[in-house]
C-alpha cells in the first residue's frame, strides 16, 4: 500500500461520503471527518460487493459500482446520524 493508494482512498471516500450526505434528505448531525470515514468504508464494501457480483472493471467510470457505493454511503450516513442523534441530550 503506497501513499498514493491511501490518498486516493481518502479522496474517493470523501466524494462518496459527500454524495451520500447529499442524497440523504434532512440534516445529519455528523462531522466531515466521520462523513469521509463512512465514505471510505462504503467505497471499500461497494467495490467488494461489485467484484463478488461479477461487475466488470472498466477504464472509465464503473457506474454500477459507483451506485452501490453511494447507496451504501447513504445507509451508513443515515445509520451514523441516527446513532449520533440518540446519544446527544
Amino acid at each position: 500500500m503506497t501513499i498514493e493508494t491511501i490518498l486516493g482512498a481518502i479522496v474517493i471516500g470523501a466524494v462518496i461520503g459527500v454524495l451520500g450526505r447529499l442524497v440523504l434528505p434532512g440534516r445529519q448531525p455528523i462531522g466531515w471527518i466521520l462523513t469521509i470515514v463512512v465514505g471510505i468504508v462504503a467505497a471499500l464494501i461497494g467495490t467488494a460487493i461489485a467484484q463478488s457480483l461479477g461487475v466488470a472493471t472498466t477504464d472509465g467510470i464503473d457506474w454500477i459500482e459507483l451506485v452501490m457505493q453511494v447507496v451504501l454511503a447513504v445507509i451508513g450516513v443515515g445509520a451514523v446520524a441516527a446513532l449520533r442523534g440518540r446519544t446527544r441530550v
